[in-house]
């Protein structure tokens, strides 16, 4: 059994489609409207969960409307809940996200019950999960998702250093692999050099190395001492909410299932890309056989 546990941000995601995003001050008309399940951790833990893991949430939700759909939500799609704490501190976590013509995206997070998740819970969680693979995220408080590492047997942890707000602040001496976008990489190296020489500079304070995502230019990844270089896919842009999540969710459950770094950059890229094509986080996140198709199209 592939067991992964992911610990993260569970939001409830409302989403304007609008010709263009506003510039400070801006209003701007002939939107479209639509509220889909999201959060960074949940959308990651449905992505793995799709792609044939056994998926355990750990995280937090309010006692309120919203908490109880997107528990509903995570468990249709196969995601165990059971260690989802319901807190009556906080609302559920809400991300309000206007998305462009392009399907480029700008959002702003009220973490709510995010950040009232429980370090020593979590922690008891990983130790009674005993996943083979943690996934974390910085949508709740980086001593949660540290705990959850620290906390977790010999096997794979993969952190996503997103979003970027004081990333260069994370401990990540408990991380096998991180994955960041060119900013973060930056950030998180000191310095601006180019893509492949800020993944060496990251991997270097992981145990195995660094992925940094580049959008539409593919990605560069430096791990166990190796440098790759790979294209995207070529897609149709919709909506680029969650396609991080579902490369993160989609990349660490092949390497759990013992796939070579190669093949599980190409899967994640692959669920990336056909996320970017579909509205919305986790209704985007693409099934095994989706992917497969991809990969073997575009081999």
């Amino acid at each position: 059994m592939t067991r992964i546990a992911v610990v993260g941000g569970i939001n409830q995601d409302i989403v304007i489609h609008v010709p263009r995003i506003p510039q400070p001050g801006e209003t701007v008309h002939h939107g479209r409207l639509g509220r889909y399940a999201g959060g960074k951790g949940a959308n990651q833990a449905v992505a793995a969960a799709h792609a044939g893991a056994t998926v355990s949430m750990l995280g937090a939700v309010g006692t309120d409307a919203a908490g109880d759909d997107l528990l509903r939500g995570m468990a249709a799609d196969g995601v165990d809940t059971t260690h989802v704490a319901r807190v009556d501190s906080a609302a559920t976590g809400t991300a309000l996200i206007a998305v462009d013509a392009a399907g480029t995206n700008s959002i702003a997070v009220a973490e709510g019950a995010n950040f009232e998740i429980d370090p020593e819970a979590v922690a008891s969680a990983v130790a009674a999960i005993q996943p083979v693979a943690v996934i974390g995220q910085r949508e709740v408080p980086d001593q949660a998702t540290l705990a959850a590492f620290r906390a977790a047997p010999p096997g794979l942890r993969v952190l996503n250093v997103s979003p970027v707000d004081e990333a260069g602040t994370i401990d990540l001496s408990p991380v096998d692999i991180a994955v960041v976008n060119e900013i973060e990489a930056a950030q998180l190296a000191g310095g601006n050099d180019e893509p492949p020489a800020l993944a060496q500079a990251v991997a270097g304070h992981t145990h195995r190395g660094c992925v940094v995502t580049l959008g539409g230019a593919g990605l560069v990844a430096h791990v166990d001492g190796q440098t790759h270089v790979q294209p995207a896919f070529p897609t149709t842009v919709v909506d680029t909410t969650g396609a991080g999540d579902a490369f993160c969710g989609v990349f660490t459950a092949s390497l759990a299932f013992g796939h070579p770094i190669e093949a599980a950059l190409r899967w994640g890229q692959a669920a990336g890309a056909l996320a970017a094509a579909t509205p919305g986080a986790q209704p985007s996140m693409p099934r095994a056989e989706d992917i497969r198709r991809l990969v073997a199209y575009a081999a």
